[in-house]
């Protein structure tokens, strides 16, 4: 119902709330209001986000995926840039600002994916372009270029911050040098994401205390699970007994590799040939201890070497019942693939339970992304081709997992499936935690006063029925 004033009423909803209940009432907006964003998506309806031709085809491929991916309910997106020739980034970079129209998902900037990644968790990315970052964050702004690396107040600006670049950045906190940026990059306002790493326990816990917000789809392209190092998905569960408020933060051991290798030092990894895939791949782990824990002491150290004395409140043993003691940083924030092939139903679960508040679903989806595409092979970049056979993509001639072609409202409703949870907590998933990961959550993912009116009307089984821009209909099921 349309009132005189422009105002817009649903009436009967049930409205999801943001601690993932729903209630049923009628809901007003105008053109502030906002909902579902993917935070990692490749490309989508023939266009990578990775390619570069000219730059009028660039524009016309961002155009494209903004303006049809409303139809599978994303209205915000994090276009995600997989590692390249470094004398690609400027020319991309140049182009993929902030983007949107008045029918069309908004483009939030973008998602560095590498270089920086381990050699042994590259899954599809090209190993000759893998780097090093020897001299930290300048490493970082000499690959994609300083005023490419969004300011935390670019990031706040009511007009969207349309001159900010890299929202996201994905690395491996144990290739030399990477350590030593999060803690600048982080201050920037930009998500520093673990992933395509081989972090030991102690390397992923030690980047979550000097500011890693986020993992790269967990479970892909780093250690499985092992009861004596759990490695980076172990942050999920991680123990306020070895991460203390209390306790310094480590030391960052300087690492030389020699020229040309990018990961002198990795542990070795053992590939089953017919199970080579980010998802399949794993790190031995030696039957030792856990790694040993510095005592507690009543100060912390920065990157900078500032010893700053931290607040203690509810410490071991206490006794407030159903209480956790505190811990000297937030659990991460962690993407999930929901579509049956890159994580196990199970595996879904066991995170979800294990850190419900932290959940992003994503699709890391990739040009070939669309619902009415039919299975086969196609062409992707550098001579080589997807093999698409349902939600499951390869590399041809290989097993290697290459991004998925799930839609991110599938993803909802796969988790609600996987998990038990309630459909409007699967929607919190995609909404309210990837705005919160993203610090967006005045803006995006809410219904809150002052939100972008952008959100997607869902049947009770999460089905899109219709998808709304700036308080106006974009796209509706059957028309």
């Amino acid at each position: 119902m349309t009132s005189s004033n422009g105002l817009v009423c649903f009436t009967n909803c049930l409205i999801p709330l943001e601690d993932g209940s729903l209630v049923e009432q009628d809901v007003w907006f105008d053109e502030k209001r906002g909902v579902i964003l993917d935070a990692q998506l490749n490309g989508a309806y023939n266009f990578d986000f990775s390619i570069y031709e000219s730059d009028e085809s660039y524009r016309e491929g961002m155009k494209l995926v903004a303006e049809r991916i409303i139809e599978t309910g994303v209205t915000s997106l994090l276009p995600t840039l997989i590692t390249q020739d470094k004398t690609l980034y400027p020319k991309i970079l140049s182009l993929l600002q902030p983007f949107s129209t008045p029918k069309s998902a908004t483009l939030l900037g973008w998602h560095a994916e590498g270089p920086f990644i381990n050699h042994d968790k590259r899954g599809a990315h090209a190993p000759p372009f893998l780097l090093n970052a020897p001299e930290g964050t300048k490493s970082f702004e000499d690959i994609y270029g300083e005023r490419n690396l969004a300011e935390n107040e670019d990031w706040l600006m009511a007009s969207g911050g349309q001159n900010t670049g890299v929202r996201m950045i994905t690395a491996a906190p144990e290739i030399e040098g990477v350590m030593n940026a999060i803690g600048e990059l982080t201050k920037r306002g930009i998500v520093f994401s673990i992933g395509h790493s081989v972090a030991s326990s102690q390397v992923a816990t030690a980047a979550v205390r000097y500011g890693a917000g986020l993992i790269t789809h967990l479970f892909n392209a780093m250690p499985q699970l092992h009861h004596r190092d759990p490695s980076i998905i172990g942050l999920l569960g991680a123990s306020p007994h070895l991460s203390s408020p209390l306790s310094p933060l480590p030391p960052i051991p300087p690492r030389k590799s020699p020229k040309g290798n990018p990961n002198v030092g990795t542990p070795t990894i053992y590939t089953d040939v017919l199970h080579s895939s980010e998802a399949f791949d794993s790190t031995i782990t030696p039957p030792l201890s856990p790694s040993s824990y510095s005592s507690p002491t009543s100060t912390t150290q920065s990157l900078s070497g500032v010893i700053t004395p931290l607040k203690v409140g509810r410490s071991e043993l206490h006794l407030d019942k159903g209480q956790v003691a505190d811990m000297a940083f937030v659990r991460p924030f962690y993407g999930l693939i929901v579509d049956g092939i890159h994580s196990h139903p199970n595996s879904v679960r066991l995170a979800y339970s294990a850190h419900p508040d932290g959940c992003v679903l994503i699709t890391d989806a990739q040009k070939i992304l669309d619902p009415n595409l039919q299975d086969g092979v196609y062409e992707w970049r550098d001579g080589q081709r997807f093999v698409k056979e349902g939600y499951k993509l390869y590399l041809e001639g290989t097993s290697t997992l290459a991004g998925s072609v799930v839609t991110l409202d599938a993803c909802v409703r796969n988790f609600s499936r996987y998990t038990g949870c309630s459909l409007g907590e699967a929607i919190k998933c995609a909404t309210y935690n990837p705005a919160r990961c993203l610090g967006l959550e005045n803006k995006k993912g809410t219904l809150r006063p002052g939100a972008d009116a952008d959100f997607v009307v869902l049947d009770r089984r999460g089905t899109v029925l219709s998808t709304w821009v700036k308080g106006k209909e974009a796209w509706v099921k059957g028309a």
